[in-house]
């Protein structure tokens, strides 16, 4: 039962009338955001999906960015490499011209004076830019040249050429993210791009009674090995083979040191964990404080050599009319050179077309995504007109009624 009271009705209707404005409002901020949902509270599942929605089109848009970027960087970079196999076959062109044993030492001197502009340019390759101004090949490094270059005169050369490159980069991989969980690398370590052949570090120290003194670690190729205290060279070189490292570790049979070979053209990388002093107790590195790879020591004997130094050789062969070393190992090594930078490319076109699938992915799933998160939170423009123009007309017929229906009071009376 309800008491009946001279204000009772105007007390109902403001009601009434607040609670119809306060739907106008909310219906009017609706239409102003176009979404149905302007606090948790309105649709709190709907809220959580349109969450979760946003989340992952943020993330798939960050990946679809990675892909472009990755893509445009390979392709410069293929570019750069495909200009790069041209010399290389253009030097392979002139080895074999040079082998033949018609033209004369002046002749091969001219075709010396072409390989010589042909490093140079190789050079100038391996030190390109992409156009953010960061160098391609230099590993995660890129702030600066990979390659530094020393001149000096040769025996037939005519002033100062290039007679030795040094890889200054790192090999450190910096990878991307194109899909949850998912990675590809977007750097390129100049010293496996430019390498021709594997590469071979053998010690000059027995290590036949050589045992771990403490437990510690090594990097070789930037994976790491652990190692054991009391370690004996049989055991090392067993992790060593059992590691990621594209390596092959051995015992020289004549001196009882410890050898290790690449299985993939590319330079070694060596180094020493914190602590740790193996490799060089064992004679591979030196005692200078040098970082990878100008660490090795000066006791142990290197083979295996660049891109750059397969062109030296054969500059140098030509210079000198060797025939038989132009021939022989000059052409070999640009052979070698020309299969890893052949191998490499083959490799970034791989990685490529997964780039092309990712992509094609991410341009079908975003919208989709962004579909799903419209029906959680979009508006119905239609439906919500609609309703403003019913709750329009139910406010103003109220407003009417209640102008005619509220009792006068005496104050209407006071003149």
């Amino acid at each position: 039962m309800k008491r009946i009271s001279t204000y009772m009705k105007n007390f109902d209707m403001q009601y009434h009338l607040r609670l119809r404005e306060w739907r106008l409002n909310e219906i009017q901020n609706k239409i102003a955001s176009q979404t149905r949902i302007k606090e948790l509270r309105n649709d709190p599942v709907s809220a959580a999906h349109a969450t979760r929605y946003s989340s992952r089109i943020t993330r798939m848009e960050r990946f679809s960015e990675n892909v472009a970027t990755l893509k445009s960087r390979q392709q410069i970079a293929e570019g750069y490499m495909q200009e790069a196999l041209d010399i290389l076959q253009r030097a392979r062109e002139i080895a074999v011209k040079g082998a033949t044993g018609t033209f004369t030492k002046q002749e091969k001197q001219y075709m010396g004076e072409e390989v010589n502009q042909l490093l140079n340019e190789l050079v100038e390759i391996a030190n390109a830019s992409s156009g953010e101004g960061t160098t391609l090949f230099a590993g995660s490094r890129n702030l600066s040249k990979p390659f530094r270059v020393s001149l000096g005169n040769v025996p037939g050369g005519t002033g100062e050429v290039i007679v030795s490159v040094e890889y200054t980069g790192n090999i450190q991989e910096s990878l991307a993210e194109i899909s949850e969980g998912s990675y590809i690398k977007s750097t390129f370590a100049g010293n496996r791009v430019f390498w021709a052949e594997h590469q071979v570090l053998l010690a000059t120290r027995d290590a036949t009674n050589y045992q771990v003194s403490t437990d510690s670690a090594i990097y070789i190729d930037g994976h790491r090995v652990e190692l054991k205290t009391g370690d004996n060279i049989h055991a090392i070189i067993a992790k060593i083979n059992d590691s990621n490292a594209p390596v092959k570790a051995k015992l020289d049979p004549v001196t009882n040191a410890l050898m290790i070979e690449t299985t993939t053209p590319h330079q070694l990388w060596l180094e020493d964990g914190e602590g740790c002093r193996v490799l060089r107790d064992l004679g591979l590195l030196s005692d200078d404080g040098a970082l990878p790879p100008h660490n090795i020591s000066d006791e142990a004997r290197i083979s295996g050599g660049s891109a750059f130094d397969m062109l030296i050789s054969l500059r140098g062969s030509l210079y000198r009319g060797d025939t038989i070393q132009i021939g022989g190992s000059a052409l070999k090594g640009i052979d070698n050179a020309l299969n890893n930078l052949l191998n490499t490319i083959t490799d970034l076109g791989s990685k490529h077309e997964r780039l092309e699938l990712v992509g094609e992915r991410l341009a079908y799933e975003i919208p989709e995504m962004v579909a799903k998160k419209s029906r959680e939170v979009d508006l119905d423009i239609t439906r919500a007109i609609t309703e403003l123009k019913m709750l329009e007309s139910a406010h103003r017929a109220a407003l009417q009624t209640a102008g005619r229906i509220l009792q006068p009071t005496l104050l209407d009376f006071l003149r």
